[in-house]
């Protein structure tokens, strides 16, 4: 590759993707480009969905297709980039499963199974995680989402007999929405450890458990399935922890999703599979990592959700601008400002059906009507085309 060019290379094409690409191609590449205009710069995006998913609103999109359709939950990413000529930028359907940090390249499959090397300047893992259900994340292409959306809007509205693992937020809600539309169902949560919602204070626990108990929604603590067989009639028997089994009609896993960082050194892991990044710059802090930076749930920074995505674009594309001005000219580098992410702690809010919910700001608890407001309304479904067209950063 020319000197004179430096291509951005995004693993990734979801939130944190599609958001550092819109940044970078809006904001940073024209700063650098003030520094030395005979550089050239390029973004490619790859991700193996042609798809952006609107996973906030996956608890209401796996209820019901009548609630947030399909249509509305799945839009193509390529809509968002439109505003761009086709020179800057280039989206590749493919997924990592190599990796070369001596040679700057990373090897892709393709659809087809064929596999082809993409060279890099600056690398941006933002892969993500796969969950055990394609209802939560996108698991390889976009139609795993659809078909795994479609067989719940099949089974659930004559289940008799439901079981949610997981009493996170992905699972809390989901409880809620289930309880909410299918009131004469069985349903149970597992909370799979002590309390509901366990980053959150125990007052907030207590009360979205009573919530769902008000919906009719049971919920068992410290209980978690340990095998899942599915039935050729369509049940399914779990095993839980303690010996005991049971056969339900609809199971929904929703412990969580691990790394998608299969394609990277071992050592380069922290004990959750995620990516060792700073957590204020989000470069990586692994040996020979230089010009590479991890954003959103696959790096260690994370604690998990969109705002440590959304509050997470800044600090990253200030420190690849930095990093890149130093290759121009060291001096240079100093014509930009680092900017840190900061952690916004004991925050969520998590519906329990469409009338409200719970949550908490910094700690402090906050009323339904604002959950309500905020976000068990719509699932803020109506900001997907923003969020594809990168309008979070339209500002620097």
């Amino acid at each position: 590759m020319a000197s004179n060019h430096h291509e951005f290379l995004i693993l990734g094409a979801n939130f944190a993707g599609v958001g550092t690409a819109h940044y970078l191609l809006r904001h940073t590449i024209p700063a650098l480009l003030k520094l030395d205009a005979t550089r050239s710069y390029h973004v490619t995006l790859v991700a193996p969905s042609t798809h952006f998913f609107w996973k906030i609103g996956a608890p209401r999109t796996l209820a019901s297709p009548d609630l947030i359709p399909l249509s509305k939950a799945l839009i193509p990413v390529a809509d968002g980039f439109q505003e761009y000529s086709t020179e800057q930028y280039t989206i590749e359907t493919a997924a990592a499963v190599g990796f070369d940090p001596k040679q700057r390249t990373i090897t892709v499959e393709l659809p087809s199974k064929d596999t082809k090397t993409l060279h890099y300047s600056t690398l941006i893992i933002a892969t993500g995680t796969s969950s055990p259900t394609a209802v939560w994340t996108l698991n390889g292409s976009h139609e795993n989402t659809i078909n795994a959306m479609k067989e719940l809007h099949t089974t659930l509205p004559s289940a008799k007999t439901i079981l949610i693992a997981g009493g996170g937020p992905a699972g809390t809600e989901t409880a809620g929405e289930i309880g909410s539309l299918y009131p004469k169902a069985n349903t149970t949560i597992l909370s799979g450890t002590s309390r509901l919602l366990p980053r959150l204070s125990k007052a907030t626990s207590n009360d979205v458990q009573a919530r769902l108990n008000k919906l009719g929604v049971e919920v068992a603590h410290n209980l978690r399935v340990t095998s899942v067989k599915k039935h050729d009639g369509g049940a399914t028997e779990l095993t839980f922890d303690d010996g005991t089994t049971r056969t339900v009609d609809v199971y929904i896993d929703s412990t969580g999703g691990k790394p998608n960082t299969s394609f990277l050194p071992k050592d380069w892991l922290n004990e959750h599979g995620q990516v060792r990044n700073d957590d204020k710059t989000l470069r990586l802090t692994v040996p020979g990592s230089e010009g590479l930076y991890a954003i959103g749930d696959v790096g260690s920074y994370s604690h998990g959700g969109i705002m440590d995505v959304k509050d997470g674009v800044a600090p990253l594309c200030s420190s690849i601008a930095i990093d890149v001005a130093k290759t121009i000219d060291p001096s240079k580098a100093s014509a930009f400002k680092q900017k840190n992410f900061k952690w916004i702690p004991d925050t969520q809010f998590v519906p329990t059906g469409p009338k409200g919910g719970v949550g908490q700001v910094f700690g402090w608890r906050v009323p339904s009507l604002m959950v309500w407001a905020f976000k068990s309304r719509t699932f803020m479904v109506e900001k997907l085309p923003g969020a594809v067209k990168g309008e979070d950063y339209i500002k620097a």
